[in-house]
């Protein structure tokens, strides 16, 4: 097991670690983070509903589903399946006050916004978006739904704040698909791309931050990189490694003295990084918190990226290599629009932060279920996915409170809460 995974699971086993202290008033305090979220829907049913649902997501229920929930909270499950599936609630606004909460608290300005596509693995045709297509889960194209997720990194807590569902363009362009699950008639394709810079025109104000990332799908796509630094926006984003570069900080190959004059070769990343010299490679501490120093190495240069013909574009290459158990270094790639000025530290702390988000998947999918659902409609899948979103975010506010122990952890609830979740 490489070294990072090694750390990451020593960090989760210590925060599995629940003093029997940090569960006290954990019911009151679930009633009163729920109630500005369930103020956003009309109906009073509807806001209990809701509760409950939440409730079951965060409870030790193992299979999070509709029907587990119900039969946790001991009721009929076709209330709670019409409310996921069926009732015409609009998941936007709670959306909305999910952003709102994270941007204040641990909004910072240095922090970091994610773009991450992530599947799910799924049988048959039926459900909304489901086809043969990329799964970064199980590392291979396979029949599943991709859903494109933003998360914001601080450097006190990292949380998924929103989602897109992928309609892939066999999907968009079937009337009968698209009738059967209820998509909406103003849905068309995008790329997941564009679904990124839709949250980010949507959030991108509300959430303090100074980088964005992605991995490698995000950042391979010229124009993308191009959107973002139209938009005034600072990436650091991963790259495939046979992206080709011109280093621009290389001496050039001597000049004949006729014609023009030589500029440097276009190179892959991997071979430009596996060219250089030992002593171009510089240690970075990469501290996290309690786990103790991470040592890599890394180095930067000007380059100017090949993109299609006739369009050259100048970014600062970034490279990181880490030492695997097995004595090999593994390599990351990523390129940068901001000034060739900035510390390593700095860039080693953005490309970090990318790595977050697979600890924002663990935690949603395997504390709050975001991948248990057994819903096919467009409806459904957003309903369930918002909830979800919402209960990875009050267990997030209680880890922090459990490590923190602040001062008023344990107030009571509001006098007046919209509906039991104690059952």
């Amino acid at each position: 097991m490489e070294r990072r995974y090694k750390v990451r699971l020593r960090r989760l086993r210590r925060d599995a670690v629940v003093k029997p202290e940090q569960l006290a008033g954990m019911l009151d305090r679930l009633e009163e983070f729920v109630e500005p979220f369930a103020a956003c829907l009309v109906r009073a049913k509807q806001r209990v509903l809701a509760q409950q649902y939440v409730a079951g997501l965060v409870s030790s229920v193992e299979r999070k589903n509709v029907e587990s929930i119900a039969y946790h909270h001991d009721q009929d499950r076709q209330m709670l399946q019409k409310f996921i599936g069926q009732y015409t609630w609009d998941h936007r606004p709670l959306i909305g006050e999910l952003v709102r909460q994270v941007g204040q608290s641990p909004g910072r300005s240095d922090a970091v916004l994610v773009f991450d596509p992530s599947g799910f693995p799924k049988k048959g045709t039926e459900s909304v978006g489901v086809a043969r297509q990329w799964c970064g889960r199980l590392g291979k194209v396979e029949n599943c739904q991709v859903g494109v997720y933003l998360a914001y990194a601080a450097a006190e807590e990292h949380v998924l704040v929103d989602t897109r569902l992928y309609l892939p363009k066999e999907w968009a362009a079937s009337k009968s698909r698209r009738e059967k699950c209820g998509v909406p008639a103003e849905v068309k394709f995008r790329t997941r791309h564009e679904l990124s810079l839709e949250m980010l025109d949507e959030h991108g104000k509300a959430l303090p931050h100074a980088w964005v990332a992605g991995d490698d799908e995000m950042g391979k796509v010229p124009e993308f990189r191009r959107n973002l630094h139209t938009r005034g926006e600072r990436y650091l984003l991963a790259v495939p490694s046979n992206t080709l570069v011109r280093d621009l900080e290389a001496p050039p190959p001597s000049y004949a003295g006729h014609g023009r004059r030589p500029k440097s070769p276009w190179k892959g990343v991997e071979r430009w990084a596996a060219d250089l010299p030992p002593q171009a490679w510089t240690k970075v501490d990469v501290r996290d918190g309690e786990k103790g120093p991470l040592v890599i190495e890394a180095v930067k240069t000007t380059v100017e990226v090949k993109t299609w013909p006739g369009e050259r574009i100048s970014e600062v290459l970034f490279v990181t290599r880490e030492c695997q158990a097995d004595g090999t270094r593994k390599h990351d790639y990523y390129l940068s629009n901001a000034s060739p000025d900035t510390p390593l530290t700095e860039f080693a702390r953005v490309a970090k932060a990318e790595h977050r988000i697979e600890e924002c998947f663990e935690r949603a999918k395997g504390e709050a279920g975001l991948a248990d659902y057994e819903v096919r409609t467009w409806r459904g899948w957003h309903h369930h996915q918002t909830l979800s979103l919402l209960a990875t975010w009050f267990l997030t506010q209680e880890t922090r409170r459990g490590k923190k122990g602040h001062a008023g952890a344990d107030r009571p609830s509001s006098p007046n809460p919209v509906g039991s979740v104690a059952a």
